[in-house]
């Protein structure tokens, strides 16, 4: 246990333990797994939605706001001395004692205040669309106490965007429903919508308010509600801003403690049975749900079902080796964060607002690089709802709505590196489940029932779209950016109100993209290799043909003398070149390239693997480009925009680092891919107050060495940081990779380990896999066997399903 100013691990419990709430940015959690999420801080402020985040938004929250991190789930005491809060905020009263345990999707808050202890657990049951809130409270002392309890929500009028902004609107349109203990929130459901929310508490109440101006007073903040300082008003809310707030009296003897459960629910309602009488909504499936958690002990039946739904998602990878930080980085929080970025792509964080961004093509493809193996069924429906955003010529949309599915037009495409996401994660699918059915199964295209081909037509036309789209040097056009959204060559502007990314203002433009030839390379591989498996040999020598003329075109129009060039401009000039005084350069086409082994035989990959340690590292990472520009550039887009240091413009972008580790480990340097791992992993950090962020997830920025503060981080938990450093060390450092076939064990490990073992679930195997390393090396294996017989391959035999299978691994020359 590894103790900060602020908290630390507990790995037995999977939690991240917070002693202190003043961390140096809001440190969050995620609720939920399915379709009703909930985001959390340590001081319980954030919101809660259903399926999307912008369309179906429950609870309102405040970004940029100052004090930060203001609204939530609150709950207030007023105990006749103080008035607080077991999160500190919004009360922000000294505590006698506080913790925040963030676990598997879930969060418990304690604070305690004058002998008084309040509790709260908070977590999204498995099935259900509701948040529960159990609190316990408990009479520390010994006298008898008696004190006001009040719980607080703010209801958002369901659309986050128009929430904001349409002010003139929603201040005439809020509407609630008050029974027994139950406020419901209605607003414009006498309208188009056939969904309201409820917020419940399993006791009976003294008062309520369901306005907040009533419950605040005209000119307060959330810190002292009038409403706690002189009681609840039993307001009701006719327009402006519907909350929901509970007054409860409670008492307790010494040593006496009681629980409440609180209960934050969505439902949706069938269109033609909205009513259960003139304008009074139809309750009855709120009230089968509240029944469902109406007590503690079914609350607690709940939780310990979700506690075991994480201890199975975990199970299907688990590392044992000599260092604790690579452990829990490997067996609980990179596993977790992956699932999250699997719900979330990039829509929803205290970073993401939830309105600007559905679900990214290129983001979801990559998350399922870390999801597959802990749930195949959802990977699967995901891969072809992915799919269904494609157009006829192989394009895609750059994003879709969660909530319909459909690509979302006010961003379009073109951005080129997408097309090729699909077969990473559909060949990653197929290697890991061996269910190769999913390749015939038939995909519409934009949606369009009438006009679907088989998902192997899909793939295919991911390849073909990179043929038909090459430019003068037969590299790939960039379209209006590739991965890095902020090198747009294509769409330059001088207009401050437009777009760097959609105005695109070179319309047949030549800019080309090394980094997206070394996808094709790297990805047209896979798919070649899984036309082989399904028997198309013409398809895979196609390919295998296509490919062959990338390398070529990348060795000879691609190579900078040391370094692969990042791309050549709309005007034909060089892109990321030792001829260049700034931004000589970029991270993603080493990565790229090198992954795809171009130029290895030559040395070339060494090479710009070289130039990326002597130019591009630092301590806390890889930094995209190098030296970072210090004056805007018209020609590249956004990339110049930022500061020196910061995002694209010097940044670590931690997503592409991994790239590098897979690199290196593809030529057996093991010590360097170990040492680029570590740098960015959350675990491994230090300076956990300089680094601002989460300490137990991955950021998506982290500022580089030209920044002023070197090391800060931003934009954590959604990025694909978390999908592809988990891709780096379990499956290329680690070693342990799915094959179409079965297990391949090919580590690559820093040459100082002695040891380590994997647990792998695989088809429904399980594989108990030993590693030994006597001689110190970083790569290659002597010797492997399989329940005591030696095999003469790195591929362990597929086992029958429930079998388990002893595997021990020698490394030698």
């Amino acid at each position: 246990m590894e103790n900060t100013e602020f908290g630390h691990f507990d790995d037995a419990n999977k939690e991240y333990v917070i002693t202190n709430p003043l961390t140096p940015s809001p440190w969050i959690n995620y609720l939920g797994s399915d379709s009703f999420f909930s985001l959390i801080s340590n001081t319980a402020g954030g919101y809660s939605f259903y399926r999307d985040a912008k369309f179906r938004r429950l609870t309102r929250y405040r970004y940029n706001n100052v004090p930060s991190d203001d609204g939530g789930r609150y709950f207030y005491i007023n105990d006749g001395k103080d008035i607080w809060s077991p999160g500190w905020k919004p009360c922000k009263t000294d505590l006698d004692a506080y913790e925040c345990r963030h676990g598997m999707n879930y969060s418990r808050i304690s604070g305690q205040k004058n002998n008084i202890k309040a509790e709260a657990l908070f977590f999204v049951p498995q099935g259900d669309n509701l948040e529960i809130q159990k609190v316990k409270l408990s009479n520390l002392g010994t006298e008898k106490k008696t004190f006001q309890l009040h719980s607080l929500q703010e209801w958002c009028l369901w659309n986050a965007e128009d929430d904001m902004t349409n002010f003139q609107r929603n201040f005439s349109t809020g509407e609630v429903e008050v029974e027994g203990s139950t406020i419901y929130h209605k607003t414009e459901y006498r309208e188009r919508r056939n969904h309201y929310s409820f917020y419940h508490v399993n006791a009976d109440i003294t008062a309520y308010d369901t306005q907040r101006e009533c419950f605040l007073g005209p000119y307060n903040g959330f810190e002292q509600p009038d409403a706690v300082i002189n009681g609840s008003n039993n307001s009701f809310a006719h327009g402006w801003s519907p909350i929901a707030s509970h007054q409860l009296t409670i008492s307790l003897e010494p040593g006496e403690e009681t629980e409440l459960v609180f209960l934050l629910g969505y439902v949706e309602v069938d269109p033609n049975n909205k009513w259960q009488a003139p304008n009074i909504i139809n309750k009855h499936p709120a009230k089968a749900l509240i029944e469902k958690y109406d007590t503690a002990a079914k609350v607690q039946k709940s939780f310990d079902e979700l506690c075991s739904y994480w201890q199975e998602m975990l199970s299907h990878y688990q590392l044992q080796s000599n260092d604790n930080k690579l452990n829990r980085s490997v067996n609980i929080w990179n596993q977790y964060q992956c699932l999250v970025t699997f719900n979330m792509s990039r829509s929803a964080s205290f970073f993401e607002a939830g309105i600007g961004r559905g679900m990214g093509f290129r983001d979801s493809n990559q998350d399922l690089l870390g999801f597959i193996h802990m749930d195949p069924k959802r990977s699967r429906e995901r891969i072809l709802d992915i799919a269904a955003i494609q157009f006829e010529d192989g394009s895609v949309y750059h994003q879709y709505q969660p909530l319909t599915k459909k690509g979302n037009a006010a961003i379009g495409g073109n951005f080129n590196d997408d097309p090729l996401w699909l077969i990473a994660s559909s060949t990653a699918y197929i290697k890991e489940t061996g269910d190769f059915s999913i390749v015939e199964e038939p995909v519409p295209f934009d949606n369009d029932g009438n006009n679907v081909a088989s998902l192997f037509e899909h793939l295919r036309l991911s390849f073909d779209h990179v043929l038909n789209n090459l430019g003068p040097h037969k590299l790939p056009l960039i379209g209006r950016a590739d991965w890095n959204d902020c090198l747009n060559l294509n769409c330059y502007s001088s207009d401050p109100n437009e777009s760097f990314q959609t105005t695109e203002n070179q319309q047949g433009g030549i800019a080309e993209s090394v980094m997206i030839a070394g996808m094709f390379v790297y990805y047209g591989k896979q798919y070649a290799e899984l036309c082989l498996e399904l028997g198309k040999t013409d398809e895979a020598l196609r390919a295998q043909s296509a490919i062959k003329d990338m390398e070529q075109a990348i060795e000879q129009h691609g190579w900078d003398g040391e370094w692969f060039l990042r791309a050549y401009d709309a005007k034909g000039n060089k892109v990321g070149t030792n001829e260049h005084s700034e931004s000589k350069i970029f991270i993603e086409s080493q990565g790229f390239c090198a992954m795809a082994g171009v130029g290895r035989e030559n040395g070339k990959v060494h090479s710009a693997l070289d130039a990326v340690k002597n130019m591009l590292d630092c301590d806390y990472g890889i930094v995209l480009n190098y030296p970072a520009f210090t004056t805007y550039h018209l020609e590249y887009g956004e990339i110049s925009t930022y500061p020196p240091g910061y995002k694209e413009n010097g940044g670590i972008f931690c997503h592409n680092n991994p790239w590098i580790m897979i690199a290196e480990a593809s030529i057996g340097r093991g010590d360097h891919a170990f040492d680029y791992y570590k740098k960015i992993t959350p675990a491994f950090q230090k300076d956990v107050k300089r680094r601002k962020i989460e300490p137990y997830v991955y950021a998506q920025m982290v500022a580089g060495k030209e920044a002023p503060l070197p090391g800060e981080a931003k934009n954590s938990w959604l990025t694909g940081t978390a999908a592809w450093n988990y891709h780096a060390i379990t499956e290329h450092i680690l070693g342990v990779k799915p094959s179409y076939q079965g297990l391949e064990i090919d580590p690559c490990i820093p040459s100082g380990w002695e040891s380590y073992s994997v647990t792998r679930r695989f088809r429904g195997a399980s594989y108990e896999i030993s590693i030994k390393n006597p001689e110190g090396l970083s790569s290659g294996i002597s010797c492997i066997l399989v329940d005591g017989k030696e095999i003469d391959s790195k591929r362990i035999p597929l086992a029958k399903a429930g079998s388990n299978v002893k595997v021990e691994v020698l490394l030698g020359t």
